[in-house]
């Protein structure tokens, strides 16, 4: 059994190295939800999907009267419960059920936040997800000793104001690092 997390990437977004051969996280930004004892919750936060917030409250029967919103692209958040949403939001609110991720962050699954939004009563920034990431206990810190993670602190305008294109580019930035001057090798001193 893998040892207890000596470290809390809660807040922190996992940067996929270049020689990431998993397709669910090749060339990925997640952003850690929660990071405990009992393993891992995180969101794929750079890889749309072709529906949009309209669709998704088409499917879920949710008025959308917020015309803003309704061309926002709803994410591919992970390999794990690809039919249930998540809602990455900021401020945090009050839902029916909510992970408070930092003091401006929340992650809600509840349908009252759709709701809202649908009503333009919402958080003021957003993003939706189809599916979420998980790790079993020390997988995580397994993963970035094999160097298949870089890890950053996030900052709120990499989870909602860039666009999901330039993620990586700029979690990238966020550490000082060019992608183009990274190597698919990995080492060890």
């Amino acid at each position: 059994m893998p040892a207890a997390s000596t470290i809390d990437l809660t807040g922190h977004c996992l940067i996929a190295m270049p020689a990431m051969a998993d397709p669910n996280f090749a060339r990925t930004v997640t952003y850690v939800c929660e990071h405990n004892s009992r393993g891992a919750l995180g969101l794929v936060i750079n890889r749309p999907t072709e529906l949009t917030l309209q669709g998704l409250f088409e499917q879920v029967d949710i008025p959308l009267a917020a015309p803003a919103l309704r061309a926002l692209p709803v994410h591919y958040g992970g390999p794990v419960q690809v039919d249930r949403g998540f809602v990455l939001h900021s401020p945090v609110g009050q839902w029916q059920s909510t992970l408070r991720v930092t003091e401006d962050i929340g992650l809600t699954t509840s349908r009252d936040i759709l709701t809202a939004l649908g009503q333009g009563e919402g958080p003021a920034k957003v993003l939706v997800t189809i599916g979420y990431a998980g790790w079993a206990p020390g997988q995580i810190e397994q993963e970035i000793r094999q160097n298949a993670w870089l890890t950053v602190q996030a900052e709120a305008p990499l989870l909602f104001e860039h666009p999901p294109a330039q993620r990586h580019a700029a979690a990238l930035r966020l550490l000082g690092i060019d992608l183009s001057r990274l190597s698919e090798q990995a080492g060890h001193a």
